[in-house]
């Protein structure tokens, strides 16, 4: 029993740096937050309306106004407002075997 509480003591300093490092300051500030949500609320966004049907389309929308807005450039983000088409199937492939072609 004594090694076994020798064993977790040790273990638990070893991990009390990794622990405190995971919890390190990410850089933004509360402030910071709230200053962005205002803004995404000035460009029209309302997040506490109860509309949650388009909520991808419209807070994208809203941060590519905030982005214009502050002169960011197209650089990076969701190509085509985060739409995809992946995987769908074509009109004439509805009927074709799973292994076609192979």
């Amino acid at each position: 029993m004594k090694s076994l509480g020798q064993t977790f003591v040790i273990l638990t300093v070893l991990a009390a740096p990794v622990v405190s490092f995971a919890q390190s300051n990410s850089g933004v500030t509360p402030e910071q937050v709230r200053a962005e949500l205002i803004q995404l609320e000035q460009a029209g966004y309302r997040p506490g309306d109860g509309d949650n049907t388009n909520y991808p389309a419209d807070i994208q929308a809203a941060e590519a106004r905030v982005a214009a807005q502050n002169g960011a450039s197209g650089y990076g983000g969701m190509p085509g407002g985060g739409a995809s088409a992946s995987g769908a199937p074509t009109a004439g492939d509805s009927m074709k075997p799973i292994y076609f072609g192979q």
